[in-house]
């Protein structure tokens, strides 16, 4: 839920890449405004200061805002930033600069406002105390009632068809629960959005991606794109704990169950209380040391991130039955390791083969040992003394760089920010799936639109700059049909 559009770099490589100026920082802004609905927290309070109002959008459909309950870490937070210049203030990191800290808590004292190098505020896709997603956001009842929308429930799309009189593709063929097959024909255009991984296998399973691959498998090969399902890329994500003393966490919510229904009844009545916001009331985007490069840079630019970290005022995972803990996530948000999606076999229903590719890379390896130790130097600060006791689980047995790459090893797992399968590329290019309008290199009558087309996995949770190409791609899609 957290809502973070990537670098002002991140997008300008976008548009380099794809040969196409109307992906870069500044052409997109349209497409943020049209998308965002900047609303107050669930608890209403006064966010003067707490976010840059320029640089948002009020009118859209997807609901954002700053957090609406308070952490007992927060103070402990704050105080680190005045005493580490490691750990900088970001005002705003939806404005291009991901770089710094920001702060998730609801409310502050006039003494935290004013505290010197505060300025920072991470924001969710969260309105009235619930989250708001793409299908509270599109699929609601104004749309749903729409005339030329309609929705199929217990549905499965098996593969697109060409059409033997063009060789187009405008027939989509589905199954449903009750195990026959359909088959409904586009008058214009299809467009698949199945995700990063649904929409690669979709192509394959019909006949398009690597031709070697498919004759495996006795798929016909219809049109051989063998960069179809390569390119996989996500934000590898480990969890890290320390035991702490104190009681003010929010892991009694998950270790006791009356107190946990008694919050859910609280919140259905009110849509106030913990159950307002996501587990990590801060965010932290860093860089490398340059010395810590070791050959080229793969963020999009000098001033793009390496790594996050996420504070959470409790254990981020399976929650232990007793103790009281602060979670700390981090995250590698420009990896250079790629992994893939392929076919176990020629029936449709069957689940595709996932690697994930993690932690294949030198440079992937490093940034997250270099994330977890910017970690233990966040906590290490003086603000936690008598506060943080010790590491938790196998972390405490990291005491040196191998016993601490044998950890991240064994402990790191999805973000679920998975891109990349049906990357786009300039119109000419010799590598790609679909092309700057999303429509699939050598094909007529389909586009991709999801974030499997984004060649890069952006700095930040993509699903705001998921919703940006979205946007976007329906105003392509209308020009293209002089639709106004």
């Amino acid at each position: 839920m957290f809502y973070t559009r990537g670098s002002s770099e991140d997008f300008n490589r976008y548009a380099e890449v794809t040969r196409d100026p109307g992906w870069s920082w500044t052409s997109i802004q349209p497409y943020i405004r049209k998308n965002e609905k900047f609303i107050a927290p669930a608890d209403h309070h006064n966010t003067t200061g707490q976010f840059e109002p320029s640089i948002h959008g009020f009118h859209g459909n997807n609901l954002v805002s700053l957090p609406g309950f308070p952490q007992a870490i927060d103070s402990r937070v704050i105080q680190t930033t005045r005493d580490s210049e490691e750990f900088s203030f970001n005002q705003d990191m939806n404005s291009g600069n991901l770089l710094g800290l920001g702060w998730a808590a609801s409310r502050a004292s006039y003494e935290i406002l004013t505290m010197k190098g505060f300025s920072g505020w991470s924001q969710a896709t969260i309105g009235g105390g619930s989250r708001s997603s793409s299908a509270t956001a599109y699929l609601n009842a104004e749309f749903s009632a729409r005339k030329n929308l309609h929705i199929l429930v217990n549905t499965r799309v098996t593969r697109v068809l060409s059409s033997p009189c063009d060789g187009t593709f405008r027939t989509v063929e589905f199954v449903q629960s009750q195990g026959l097959d359909w088959v409904v024909s586009a008058r214009k255009e299809l467009i698949l959005s199945a995700g990063t991984i649904g929409s690669p296998q979709i192509l394959m399973n019909s006949g398009i991606g690597a031709r070697n691959e498919l004759e495996e498998l006795g798929i016909p090969t219809l049109h051989d794109l063998p960069a179809v399902g390569k390119n996989l890329t996500d934000h590898p994500r480990l969890a890290s704990n320390w035991v702490v003393h104190g009681h003010k966490t929010y892991d009694l919510i998950n270790q006791n169950s009356s107190f946990s229904d008694r919050l859910l009844q609280f919140w259905s009545s009110t849509k106030k209380g913990p159950l307002v916001d996501t587990f990590a009331s801060q965010l932290f985007f860093a860089r490398l040391p340059s010395s810590k490069l070791i050959n080229e840079d793969p963020a999009s630019g000098s001033s793009s991130p390496h790594y996050e970290l996420g504070f959470s005022n409790g254990f981020v995972g399976e929650t232990p039955p007793v103790g009281n803990f602060i979670g700390i996530t981090t995250r590698v948000v420009s990896p250079t390791s790629r992994g893939s999606v392929k076919l176990q076999s020629s029936n449709p229903l069957d689940s595709p083969l996932i690697d994930p590719g993690f932690l294949q890379t030198e440079f992937d390896i490093l940034t997250m040992r270099e994330a977890v130790k910017s970690a233990m130097r966040f906590l290490e600060a003086p603000a936690w003394k008598d506060y943080v006791l010790h590491p938790f689980g196998a972390l405490a047995n990291a005491i040196n760089d191998s016993l601490l790459d044998s950890y991240i090893r064994n402990s790191t797992g999805t973000s679920s920010h998975c891109t990349g399968t049906n990357g786009m590329s300039a119109k000419d290019s010799t590598y790609g799936v679909v092309d700057p309008d999303f429509r699939i290199k050598g094909l007529s009558g389909i586009r991709i639109v999801d974030a499997s087309v984004l060649p890069f996995v952006p700095s930040a949770h993509t699903q705001a700059p998921v919703y940006i190409f979205a946007e976007r791609a329906a105003d392509l899609i209308k020009e293209a049909w002089y639709i106004e």
